[in-house]
């Protein structure tokens, strides 16, 4: 089939090169204007997607919007016979979805109708969930709602962060969007309703969210480490500055009173272990902070954050 693919991030990089190596034929790629690699300005930066494309001398296209007038004569002027979507950043309206004599289809990192919406992966992992994957459907008016496809099941991994779990649901992805295109192109697939039962939402995360509440227990802080990293960034405060924890894991559970562990009812206490482990008193137990970013400063373990900063009998985070 002929096909034009829309994304834009890293995450979207690796299902565009599946499809470059498939039988199916790339036609042109969209995606989202060049811009400022981060908050603090610079040069605009081409897309992780339009880099792709343009290595492999593709047509690329950067609409303002999804709703730009001229996108959908642009796509139906391609010949294109259906397009293919992972992380777009766009809605798409009618206009752009009629372009495509077979609709467009996304790649939507959950196993749906679970976590439709903008971060299912930091969703999954602030859940604490065992398991999430991959799914294809057909996109439609709402957000994520439209008929599915193929979908894979992927197990997440006890030390995964949202970067690499991502990564890892992109290669699969990657795979699962060839197969969908190889099945509908043979007429071996056919869009399905999403069933009501097990659906739930996935909002974009802020920054304030991915403050850290040491009221919760130990292991849904670590979640939450897991769930920001690498962006927003899991954050809280010591004294009176910024600081970031990239990894943490649950030092032992809620009857563990080991050398060093912050004890009683006192969340964000800080304590220093005798093997110089810097622990932080939780909802049920110690967290074990392994990784931290102080505030203008490179990231370090937490041991030598904590010799670094002389931490004194009556430390406390988020203060």
């Amino acid at each position: 089939m002929r096909v034009v693919y829309l994304g834009t991030p890293a995450a979207a990089v690796p299902p565009l090169l599946a499809l470059l190596a498939s039988a199916h034929e790339v036609v042109a790629v969209v995606t989202r204007p060049d811009r400022p690699r981060d908050r603090r300005g610079g040069s605009p930066q081409p897309s992780p997607v339009k880099q792709a494309a343009q290595e492999a001398g593709l047509p690329v296209l950067e609409p303002p919007g999804g709703r730009d007038p001229e996108l959908p004569g642009r796509l139906a002027a391609l010949g294109a016979d259906i397009g293919v979507s992972c992380a777009f950043g766009y809605l798409l309206p009618d206009p752009v979805l009629a372009a495509f004599p077979r609709g467009i289809i996304n790649l939507h990192f959950s196993l749906l109708p679970a976590y439709r919406g903008a971060a299912p992966v930091q969703r999954a992992l602030l859940d604490g969930a065992a398991v999430t994957g991959v799914t294809t459907f057909v996109i439609d008016a709402g957000m994520d709602t439209g008929p599915m496809l193929l979908a894979a099941e992927v197990p997440i991994h006890d030390d995964e962060d949202a970067g690499a779990l991502t990564a890892r649901l992109a290669e699969v992805g990657a795979r699962l969007v060839v197969e969908t295109l190889d099945a509908l192109e043979a007429g071996q697939v056919e869009p399905r309703p999403q069933p009501e039962e097990g659906a739930s939402l996935a909002p974009k995360v802020t920054g304030e969210e991915a403050r850290l509440d040491f009221t919760r227990p130990a292991d849904r802080v670590a979640d939450a480490v897991r769930a920001f990293t690498p962006a927003p960034g899991a954050w809280t405060t010591h004294r009176g500055r910024r600081l970031k924890v990239t990894r943490a894991a649950p030092a032992g559970g809620a009857g563990d009173q080991g050398p060093g562990r912050p004890a009683g009812p006192d969340p964000g206490r800080v304590a220093v272990g005798p093997d110089g482990r810097l622990l932080v008193a939780t909802g049920d137990g110690a967290l074990e902070l392994l990784e931290v970013r102080p505030e203008g400063r490179r990231a370090m373990s937490g041991a030598e954050f904590a010799r670094g900063a002389r931490l004194g009998p009556d430390e406390w985070l988020g203060r």
